[in-house]
């Protein structure tokens, strides 16, 4: 089979001055994609800025040979966001793919947490995931094309101590994934999440050396490249690190009709073991099919 190129598209990256995004900004303009280099340059909690991450990418992209610009913006700032789109449609008319990498840690359990550091953290990578799509989804729209790869962490899919903030963003952003799939269908727009384990500036005090080592970001980009290309699936959660991938999905159990005759507390818990029984659960495409599967139950199927 071919090689995946990237020749004649556009590619906006977040959070792409260092760690994954800036693998995934190299690897994409290393196959022919002209690349917006987004960000703001500031540390790891969010606070500061410099462009200096982003010039020094865009370097590097040049120095190749590849074609790329720099760009400061916050994912958080409208006219920020707007502006990034307009450098790439004045620079190149169009834009293919959108990869939002960029986020903050604000880490506390959640009793010594502020409200203001949950909702910053909310604020990046949620909002800073959601106003990029939509800076760039009506483009994607009228050229009947567009891949976005949204960010997504085993931290929002499963739960990890000391993140509630930064777990709840991570899976609103499967819930975001979820339904842009289904509207962008009809305009061969794909939309697919990476869920990476990967030493970064937001991972290295978490892990010892020899461990991230084996986690390098390069490991993860590989993943998210495909999830760009035009042969990409849709509504796929990507799990990937070290070099190994895998699918995560949301299951649902085909559960139990109890019916409403004297439906009790107590049924509920008596009948606990069919509910959970995973036999025969199901993945399900969309939140209507869920709704069938109740009016079956509800209709003695």
């Amino acid at each position: 089979m071919a090689d995946i190129r990237f020749d004649g598209k556009v590619a906006i990256v977040t959070g792409a001055g260092g760690g994954l995004g800036r693998q995934h900004a190299l690897e994409l303009a290393r196959r022919g994609a002209k690349v917006v280099v987004n960000d703001l340059g500031g540390s790891v909690d969010g606070s500061g800025g410099s462009s200096a991450a982003a010039d020094a990418v865009v370097a590097e992209i040049k120095a190749a040979g590849g074609e790329a610009i720099a760009n400061g913006s916050s994912v958080t700032d409208d006219a920020g966001v707007a502006l990034m789109v307009k450098q790439a449609m004045d620079q190149w008319g169009r834009i293919d793919i959108l990869i939002a990498n960029a986020g903050i840690l604000r880490d506390k359990s959640f009793a010594k947490m502020e409200i203001a550091d949950f909702e910053l953290v909310m604020n990046v990578h949620l909002m800073g995931t959601v106003k990029p799509a939509k800076a760039v989804w009506d483009i994607m729209r009228e050229q009947n094309y567009g891949r976005i790869v949204v960010t997504t962490s085993s931290s929002g899919l499963y739960g990890n101590f000391g993140q509630s903030n930064y777990g709840a963003a991570k899976l609103g952003i499967i819930g975001f994934m979820n339904t842009l799939r289904l509207e962008g269908a009809k305009n061969n727009i794909h939309v697919n999440a990476i869920a990476p384990v990967a030493a970064t500036r937001m991972t290295e005090n978490l892990m010892p050396p020899a461990v991230l080592e084996r986690l390098k970001p390069e490991y993860v980009t590989p993943g998210v490249v495909y999830l760009c290309s035009e042969e990409a699936p849709t509504g796929a959660i990507l799990t990937a690190g070290a070099g190994a991938f895998a699918l995560s999905r949301i299951y649902e159990t085909e559960g139990v009709y109890l019916g409403d005759g004297g439906l009790s507390v107590e049924e509920v818990r008596d009948n606990w073991s069919k509910i959970a029984d995973p036999e025969g659960q199901q993945a399900y495409a969309g939140g209507g099919e869920q709704s069938q599967k109740f009016f079956r139950k509800l209709s003695g199927g």
